[in-house]
């Protein structure tokens, strides 16, 4: 008996296998490898690394594939003679898709078997976007289709994001999977976010708040980081601009054997700038700090452990031109102080328990701290805020399972400086969750959820969303889904931040109730070929309704108060993207339209990119948008308007410059208007629609090791 037992042990093997792009030799993160006879498969990791177990012996086909790779079949017999990992290099088709794996569906599965629709902007894109606006993402998210970005303040440049035409607080945005920029941490999150340590952006339109809870009635962003990989990184990233601003990142990346680190390191600093001349800064002063250091443990194949703080800090000056330049006197004394300080902590750990199952723990700690004084006013409020979440997943052959529980919370205080009534709030939120992803057969895969949320003081929130995607042939698919969402009420929305929170009454959960909505989408894709061009096609409809939507009203003594409207608000309209490729030449054309009462939101909306590369040598790309008329909040109608820019990169092995030219026609709105009525002492300021910043160019230079 034991003579036996030991020639059945020895009969097994671990198998280590590592899938590699043949072209550029780095891993490919998210490769499936699938042994047919064993019924076994897995995904490769972010190393594009799999480790099988116990596998007896015997020879054995195995069949690889990912996306934007062609599929590979191959033999292997067990045990592997060789003392190396089994490397599997795959053909990447001409036309490479970058995003592999989606990772905000929470069911990591390639983007063409996701039956949630989700936009990937890839790091190739991330770095290219980082050139023209290395300092934020305001950039990098504006130029999608269906996105927004709203200018909140005329002289400061607080901006929120839109999706699909609603209001920013409407949008989540995440950072791996961790919303930590919800509440008060909302307000200058956009500007306060550097690119260069992003690996990618997925963007979820449409009801999304089954997947991560309240707040993602338009949708969802979430900002993945990059993670150490067997090629150690180091880059530098020095920027200058024509509007005074210099902007210094550096970040690096290695992994060891049983370690891990990332270190991201940015200066942003910018003086004030009024190109229009009219004695308010377009571009306000201001001076920032970002460090994020992260550790990642590798216990072994099947134990990962990481932890990472986020910390960003800024001082932000805006105003009358005299004042921020220290010439201030009693007609030159108006200006706007932000001072900011943001920490966050996260915390990952990820265990393997068998093959196909997992179960993960992952929390953050979150402090948001914001001082802003005005001429006769001050705001001073912190936030702090938590997420713990724990889940388990299971990776069928056909049916991926994954559930979990969380509880966030969110608590507000202010100091009572000018206010007569606080703001503070606490709300806690529990939920629990399940998500199923079905093979139903070759061609459909169905993706179903369901959410219930407790949320303090408002009580419960249930939220079922069901997706499904149709592989009608190879070059055509299409996708269909919706869901329910909700967000808790709170002071901070786009109105209220344009008036910098001032006069504004608390939320009473009393009197307030949750915003509800519900919502679909549905998109066609088709790829085609024509010789050496390539093109594919993408048209997305989507449909929303948002029921008691919160609005701010003046009341008799001069002071808002946010309450919920008995009649629903709704947006709806399409997406239509279409790339076209010609061996070095790209070009991209957008158009997006929208049919909302939500003000400040362009019915029309036309991008274009044309995008010239010569591998490793040079690259050239040129823009052109187009905006419609906008509504404002008074009822008057603004002006459409053209956007234009042009952008060069000479590129070497380890370095490259480049030179970036924005708004070329210099489309300005105080062109159109003088964006301000009353005295230069005493300004109100109207509606931002359009740029105010203008013609600017910005230069710099990138170096890798």
């Amino acid at each position: 008996m034991l003579v036996c037992i030991c020639t059945k042990l020895l009969a097994q093997q671990n198998l280590r296998i590592k899938i590699i792009n043949v072209k550029t030799k780095m891993p490919v993160t998210g490769a499936t490898v699938n042994f047919p006879k064993l019924h076994l498969h897995a995904n490769a990791d972010t190393s594009g690394l799999i480790l099988f177990s116990n596998l007896p012996k015997g020879k054995y086909e195995i069949e690889c594939d990912a996306v934007s790779y062609q599929d590979k079949e191959l033999s292997i017999e067990l045990p592997y003679e060789s003392k190396d990992q089994f490397t599997i290099l795959l053909d990447p088709f001409a036309e490479e898709l970058e995003g592999v794996t989606v990772i905000s569906t929470r069911s990591n599965r390639s983007i063409n078997n996701t039956p949630t629709r989700a936009e990937i902007i890839s790091d190739e894109e991330i770095h290219e976007e980082g050139e023209m606006r290395p300092g934020d993402i305001k950039m990098l998210l504006s130029e999608s289709t269906g996105v927004q970005t709203q200018q909140t303040s005329a002289t400061s440049g607080n901006a929120s994001i839109r999706l699909q035409g609603l209001d920013g607080r409407y949008t989540q945005i995440l950072r791996d999977g961790f919303p930590l920029y919800a509440g008060a941490a909302s307000g200058l999150g956009l500007l306060q976010t550097p690119p260069l340590d992003l690996r990618q952006v997925e963007i979820i339109k449409g009801s999304a708040s089954t997947l991560y809870g309240g707040g993602a009635i338009a949708g969802l962003i979430n900002l993945i980081s990059k993670t150490p990989t067997d090629n150690y990184e180091l880059n530098f990233h020095l920027n200058g601009t024509s509007a005074g601003g210099l902007d210094v990142n550096s970040f690096y990346s290695e992994r060891f054997k049983k370690t891990g680190v990332t270190f991201f390191v940015s200066r942003n600093t910018n003086k004030a700038f009024d190109p229009a001349g009219i004695g308010f800064s377009a571009i306000p002063k201001f001076e920032r700090y970002t460090v994020n250091p992260k550790l990642f443990v590798y216990f072994n194949d099947n134990t990962k452990l990481n932890f990472g703080i986020n910390t960003t800090f800024e001082n932000r000056l805006a105003g009358d031109i005299q004042y921020i330049e220290g010439r201030g006197d009693n007609v030159h004394s108006y200006f706007e102080k932000n001072k900011t300080a943001r920490v966050s902590t996260q915390l990952s750990f990820d265990k393997k328990i068998q093959e196909n199952k997992n179960v993960y723990f992952k929390n953050s700690i979150s402090f948001y701290k914001r001082v802003i004084n005005a001429r006769g006013y001050d705001f001073n409020g912190k936030q702090v805020s938590s997420f713990t979440e724990t889940g388990y997943t299971i990776k069928g052959l056909k049916t991926d399972w994954v559930a979990g529980v969380n509880f966030l919370t969110d608590h507000f205080s202010e100091e009572q400086i000018n206010v007569s009534s606080l703001r503070n709030y606490s709300q806690n939120t529990l939920g629990a969750f399940i998500q199923n992803t079905w093979n139903a057969t070759e061609k459909i895969i169905v993706e179903s959820g369901l959410r219930v949320d407790h949320v303090s003081e408002y009580g419960f929130a249930f939220l079922p969303r069901v997706a499904f995607l149709f592989k009608i042939s190879p070059e055509f698919t299409s996708r269909i889904g919706g869901g329910l969402g909700y967000k808790a009420p709170t002071i901070f929305t786009e109105e209220t931040e344009t008036l910098l929170y001032k006069n504004v009454l608390p939320v009473n959960a009393a009197v307030n109730k949750l915003e509800r909505s519900y919502g679909l989408n549905g998109d066609l894709n088709y790829r085609i070929s024509f010789g050496q061009i390539n093109a594919s096609v993408n048209q997305l409809f989507f449909y929303t309704v948002i029921q008691n939507p919160l609005v701010l009203s003046p009341n008799t003594t001069g002071q808002y108060i946010l309450k919920n409207l008995s009649t629903d608000m709704n947006s709806k309209g399409a997406e239509t993207n279409i790339r076209l490729t010609y061996h070095e030449l790209a070009l991209y054309l957008g158009y997006t339209f929208t049919d909302t009462k939500n003000p400040l939101t362009p019915k029309h909306r036309l991008n274009e990119a044309l995008v010239y590369e010569i591998e490793g040598k040079w690259k050239f790309g040129s823009e052109l948008y187009y905006f419609s008329k906008q509504t404002r909040g008074d009822g008057s109608m603004g002006r459409g308007y053209w956007l234009a820019g042009f952008l060069a990169e000479k590129l070497w092995k380890k370095v490259s410059v480049y030179v970036n030219f924005e708004n070329i026609g210099d489309t300005r709105q105080t062109k159109f208007e003088n964006i301000y009525t009353g005295s230069i002492t005493n300004p109100v300021f109207k509606d931002i629609y359009a740029p105010l910043d203008g013609f600017g160019a910005n230069w710099g230079i990138k170096i890798k090791f």
